[in-house]
């Protein structure tokens, strides 16, 4: 999700009822689907099994819902984003069904998602993606398109005291394409793969003056290159993990052969780790960074991401974030958790050296929506420099394919 506060939407997440109407909704749905007296033993065994509550503990469940050949979910979740103020992102996610005798890192459902997103600080946009699997766990694909007209606010690379309190608006328009395949070394948990990200660019400034960056300021750009990875992955699912760990080393190597205007490159490293410290409690620990070289666009400029930190709010050509999680099975299908970060940027060469360093905190409720693919949902309430934020969260805030 993108997060950056603009001034019209200044103080707007902290005053929105959408934290007290996704409770309510939480809680509704959670609730046993008992109503009344027992049926007749006849009627229960010739009613059909149901599809959105378990057989188990007659709570909510969507994983028989899933389980049928290309199961859909109707995915509605609210923006509180400050960076583009409120809204809402529709989505269908169409998703396989998940082998039943699948091993950590192995077995993941293929997923298939369309949607659309709109604020009421006018950014819009529509995209879709496709995650699958192939050849009984050894190869990997994953395809993604988007088009979207977002408007941000820039505060600067690096610190600029003036951009901190008198940031710039813009108006970024982009069309993009993602094409990824990666294939499992041997019988390990490990993978290798390659990929070409390609997208048009359109920017533009409100006001006359534009801002000082390197490279110069073009309102027409197109970046292209590979993106080789490496990853490990051993979590016990791709949703809401309790156990294992994922692990990915990834470049992004744009030049001009290869359909970028400019040459530059960024370098990702990703390390998450779940572990159970007790049966009903699991402790997350989320370490990122990345590094920019060369004439990289002010929009790709890496940024501080933790939740409780607008999006791109904080930018220099260094940025990493550590963030740690603490989830504790509450009540039968209910949890609560409990999260902290900190995270910072450099700048090198003779631009803005001046670092930036944030902290924030938080709290959030889930609800195990889907137990046989550790699909949990909620809510999560972050503070960080710019106040209180809400997240909706469909699986863990840290989710990767």
């Amino acid at each position: 999700m993108l997060e950056t506060r603009s001034p019209r939407t200044e103080g707007l997440a902290a005053r929105t009822p959408h934290a007290r109407w996704l409770l309510l909704c939480l809680v509704l749905l959670g609730t046993r689907a008992v109503a009344g007296d027992a049926p007749p033993r006849a009627a229960v065994e010739a009613e059909q099994p149901s599809r959105i509550r378990s057989a188990d503990d007659g709570w909510l469940d969507i994983s028989a819902f899933l389980d049928q050949s290309y199961g859909f979910v109707p995915v509605a979740i609210p923006i509180t984003e400050p960076a583009i103020g409120l809204g809402a992102v529709g989505a269908m996610a169409f998703i396989d069904k998940q082998k039943d005798d699948a091993a950590a890192g192995f077995g993941r459902p293929n997923v298939t998602v369309v949607g659309a997103l709109g604020t009421d600080n006018g950014t819009k946009g529509a995209f879709a993606g496709d995650m699958r699997q192939w050849l009984d766990d050894r190869v990997k694909t994953l395809a993604g398109v988007m088009r979207a007209s977002v408007n941000l606010d820039f505060y600067g690379i690096g610190r600029d005291p003036v951009l901190q309190e008198h940031p710039k608006s813009y108006n970024l328009k982009t069309t993009a394409l993602v094409l990824q395949g990666r294939y499992r070394i041997g019988d390990s948990q490990a993978w290798v793969g390659l990929g070409y990200a390609l997208a048009s660019t359109s920017v533009s400034f409100n006001g006359l003056e534009e801002p000082q960056v390197r490279p110069a300021f073009q309102s027409e750009s197109k970046v292209g290159g590979l993106l080789p990875t490496m990853s490990f992955d051993s979590r016990d699912n791709m949703f809401t993990p309790t156990k294992g760990s994922y692990l990915e080393l990834s470049a992004g190597l744009f030049s001009q052969a290869l359909g970028s205007d400019s040459d530059f490159q960024r370098v990702n490293l990703t390390a998450i780790h779940y572990r159970p410290l007790a049966r009903d409690l699991t402790l997350g620990v989320m370490g990122s960074s990345v590094l920019s070289f060369g004439d990289v666009p002010f929009y790709l400029r890496p940024f501080i991401n933790l939740r409780g930190v607008p999006v791109m709010r904080y930018q220099g050509d260094f940025a990493a974030q550590v963030e740690t999680e603490l989830r504790w099975q509450l009540w039968e299908r209910f949890s609560l958790v409990g999260f902290a970060g900190a995270g910072g940027t450099r700048n090198e060469g003779s631009r803005n050296r001046a670092s930036q360093n944030v902290t924030t905190g938080g709290f959030g409720l889930r609800y195990e929506i889907a137990r046989k693919y550790g699909l949990h949902m909620g809510l999560d309430v972050a503070y960080g420099p710019t106040g209180p934020v809400y997240y909706v969260q469909f699986g863990s805030a840290w989710m990767r394919p």
